[in-house]
Parts: structure tokens; sequence; C-alpha cells
């Protein structure tokens, strides 16, 4: 038998105004205005623009306990008008951007088709093949696949061999590599290409048609010994060739992959050893409660406030009011989080930022810069999240000034990234004939007083996109 009971608990739900302060909070400057876009889209209430002198005209109260307060909803000075903080001098004009034309690879490789001359039934074909190239320039999908995709999109019955001799004449366009079924066959394709240029280019077809497992390993004493190469500098030559080839033939002028500038958020001057802190002057327009909006409240004010379907539309308008109200407020909330947190990292780290030194970067962690900004940590690492800073020295992402901390051997604690700063300098410097491994590391970082286990130097190395030991020896 069912019962109803009541029960009574303790919980705690974030508002949607609070919900979206957090998302508001992480959008970085590129993508500020296409918010705030949205906003002005949504919400009649909300205009973009200066405060203007007729907007601030004094309207009287007039409303009972049960009524809407109007005075709450007219044009007021900590409303009317928002300019974004910090913003540096000058930048205020508007630029004209140039906008760059680019023909993607697809638009490419369809106008080499073109020049072939072939009959219908093979175009069709062609196109699907050309629309089958990934961006990186290789065609992943099985050419059985491509022949039901033809029968059902393209009304095309056809076979693999019909397709495989389209495929080929694909392969021959440019850029060389292109159109390739895995990275052994790109290689070769850009090899065919060059094989009566040199011996070194023959070998070098050799060692990736028959010995391509050894030669990805590097196990370059296998090859030798498989292809009986007596010449060692034939053979190194041979190497160099490959090494030089493009894995990735798509990448080359595709037009896929657009060029994006990185907008920092802040911006660092030293001002005659004074270090001056400033926001993006793109992070927000001039926003402003809308003046007819205000209007409307003034003229309900002097109405009969009886009437219904007036009631109906004033709660509408308030509701509106609210919004614009609350997004200015949001949005200036925002700068000011921003500031906070970029100050905090300023200071925590102002040997760096003095002079640009990676060597006086200090150890910091999340919880450093919410402590001493009085916020919860999910705020500063959504703060920092996809921010960036101008300084002298370049422009840095926030998440770079994190780190943790090593100890050494005289107590004091280091940025792990200066240790990976070490880690590569150590490596860079190996004999690439014998390279270091990572238990040679580690001993090499204890040596310069780094307290660093293995597995964290493998960690790091990785981290630094550098491969092991095996995979950097060179001949």
């Amino acid at each position: 038998m069912q019962k109803l009971t009541l029960t009574q608990g303790l919980g705690q739900r974030l508002s949607p105004q609070q919900i979206q302060f957090i998302k508001l909070l992480q959008v970085p400057t590129a993508e500020i205005d296409s918010r705030v876009e949205e906003e002005l889209e949504i919400n009649p209430a909300l205009e973009e623009g200066k405060e203007e002198d007729e907007m601030n005209d004094e309207y009287e109260e007039e409303s009972g306990s049960d009524e809407i307060d109007i005075e709450d909803y007219l044009q007021d000075d900590d409303y009317a008008s928002y300019k974004t903080q910090g913003d540096g001098p000058g930048q205020e004009e508007e630029r004209e951007m140039p906008i760059a034309v680019n023909t993607s690879l697809n638009d490419q490789l369809m106008t080499q088709l073109g020049f072939l001359g072939l009959d219908e039934r093979r175009n069709k074909i062609g196109k699907q093949l050309i629309g089958s190239i990934e961006s990186d320039g290789y065609i992943r999908r099985e050419l059985d696949a491509i022949v039901n995709d033809l029968a059902f999109s393209q009304n095309v019955e056809t076979d693999e061999e019909e397709i495989e001799e389209v495929l080929m004449l694909i392969q021959d366009f440019d850029p060389a590599g292109i159109a390739a079924r895995n990275l052994q066959e790109c290689l070769l394709l850009q090899l065919e290409r060059k094989i009566d240029q040199s011996d070194a280019v023959s070998l070098a077809y050799q060692i990736i048609d028959t010995t391509f497992e050894e030669f990805s390993k590097k196990h370059y004493d296998k090859i030798i010994k498989k292809l009986n190469v007596e010449d060692e500098e034939l053979f190194k030559d041979a190497v160099t060739v490959i090494t030089k080839l493009n894995p990735k033939p798509g990448g080359s002028g595709s037009g896929l992959v657009k060029t994006q500038y990185l907008m920092p958020d802040f911006i660092l001057n030293n001002q005659n050893g004074e270090m001056v802190l400033s926001l993006n002057s793109r992070n927000a327009p001039d926003l402003r409660v809308s003046a007819s909006y205000a209007e409307m409240m003034k003229a309900y004010e002097k109405s009969d406030k009886k009437d219904k379907k007036l009631k109906e539309t004033v709660g509408f308008v308030k509701q509106k009011l609210d919004a614009a109200k609350w997004f200015i407020d949001a949005i200036k909330q925002r700068q000011l989080t921003l500031l906070n947190t970029m100050q905090a990292i300023l200071e925590y780290q102002y040997e760096f930022f003095k002079e640009g030194d990676e060597s006086k970067l200090k150890p910091m962690i999340l919880k450093d810069i919410a402590e001493r900004i009085d916020m919860d940590i999910s705020t500063v690492s959504r703060v920092t999240n996809s921010k960036s800073v101008q300084t002298e020295f370049g422009i840095y992402p926030l998440k770079y000034f994190f780190s943790e901390g090593i100890a050494t051997d005289s107590g004091e604690d280091v940025s792990s990234r200066e240790v990976k700063n070490t880690l590569k300098s150590f490596i860079d410097k190996e004999d690439k004939n014998k390279p270091l491994s990572d238990d040679k590391l580690e001993k090499l970082l204890k040596e310069e007083g780094y307290q660093i286990a293995r597995r964290t130097v493998a960690k790091y190395r990785e981290q630094l996109n550098i491969p092991v030991a095996r995979l950097r020896k060179e001949l």
C-alpha cells in the first residue's frame, strides 16, 4: 500500500542567474562579442550604446505596496550605461580587418579532377572519392563502403577495381601523397615522384616499401641487414629523404584549418618599473537599458493601473528590464573578477613578469590564487581557462603560470616548469646515437638537486611531447 510522507532536507542549488554568470565567466575575449550580441537579440530592453543626457530624467514614484516599484526600472546611473573596465588608451577606434580568401583542399582537387576529362560515370566516382578525403589528406573509408555510397547516393553501380583505378588518378594530384589510405602509401606516393632523382631516393623507397615496420620503430640495424646496405652514408641520406616527407599532405594549403589569432584578455605593461595591468578593451561594448522600455514604465505610472492588459504588458517589460540590468551587472562583475584574479597572479609571479625569466616562476596552484582573492577554486579555474595575458615577452595563457612544486636538496620548492626546462635541455644536448633513457635522465636531474622519480620524468617527457629514447635515436 502506497504511503505519502513528508521529508525535510537542506541543499544548495544554483539559480539560473548564477549559472549564467558562471558561463559568462568562462567566455574568453574572442567570444564575448558574440555572447553580448546573443543577449541583445533576445532582450529588447538591452541596448548597445553610450548613455544619453535625456535618459537621465527623474520620474515620480507613485506606487502602493502591492504595485510595481516604477523607480526600480527607470534609468539610473548604476545601470544606464556600462563601460568596460581597464580599457587601454586609443583602442576604441574601429579597425578594418582584412579578409583572407582561401581555396580549400576540396576545391583544389575538384579543379584537378576537371582537367582529367573523365566521362560522367567516372567523374561521379572521382567526386565521391574526393569527398571521402579527410582534412589530413587521407582516405580511411574502405573501398567497399564507397561502392555502397555510390550505389545509394549517386545511383552508380561499380566495383572496388574501378574505384581503385579512379583513386590512382587522384593520387597523382597535388599535393603529393594525397588520397593515400595509410602512412606507408602516403610516403611511397611522394617518393615515386622523386624515384629517378638519386640513389638515396631509390633506397628510401625500398626502405618504406619493404621494411616500413622496422623503420617506424627505428630498428636501423635490422633494416641494413635485411636490405644488405653497405654504404652507411647512402643509408643516412635515404633516412634524411624520408624524414623530409610530409606525413599529412592535406595540411598544406588545404584551407580547412584556418589561421586563428590569439586575442589576449589582459595587457600588462612595464611603465618605468611599475606593472600596469588592464583588460582588453574588446571585453564588452557599452551597454545600457533601453530608453523606450523605461518610457513604458513611466507611461504605466501615469495610467489607470486597474487595466488588466496593461498590467500583463508591464509585467513583460519588468521581466526584460530585470534581465537587462542583471546582464549589465554580470558583465561588470565579470570584468572585476577577471582583474582581481590576474592581479593576484601578477603579484604572485611578480619576478617573472619583471624579467620574463622562466626560472623565476614560483610553484603556484589554483588554491594559492583562490585564497588571495577570497574566492572558490572553481571560480579561479573558470577565469584562467582559455584566457591569456600579453606581456613584453609575448602572450602567455594563464594556465602557463600554474605548476606543481618540486623539492630540491636545499629544501626549497621549485616550479615543475623549471624542471621540465632542465629536462628538455638534457635531451637537446644528448648524443642522438645513444639517447638518454628515463633512468639516466632521473639521475642527471638528481645531480642538479631535483628530487624526482623516474615515473615523474616519464610524465614530464610526455607532456613535452618528447618520445622515448629508442625513438629519438639517429644515425
